[in-house]
């Protein structure tokens, strides 16, 4: 299994492209420095009135399939809790 741990900080505006059609996926840099990319529509869920942000936890089978997509409870992040780097891709 792969795990992957980031922080998201997307705007509840930057969300609505996936509503739109525009985005279909979200690209973001793991704890451990790997770009990871995984459908928007996991983070349905998760969207609060100010978007979604928090820390979360991605866990793929050995065909990058996704077994498991949680927030993780809030935590400091390391590095002075800058977010990591995200994206969204159509």
């Amino acid at each position: 299994m792969n795990r992957y741990e980031f922080h998201l900080n997307i705007s509840a505006d930057q969300y609505l492209d996936y509503y739109r059609g525009a985005v279909r996926n979200v690209v973001a840099r793991s704890r451990n420095g790997q770009v990871v990319q995984f459908p928007a529509s996991l983070l349905q869920r998760f969207v609060t009135e100010e978007g979604i942000q928090g820390d979360f936890l991605l866990v793929c089978d050995s065909q990058n399939k996704c077994v498991d997509f949680q927030r993780l409870a809030d935590r400091p992040r390391p590095g002075g809790g800058a977010p990591s780097g995200l994206d969204f891709v159509g």
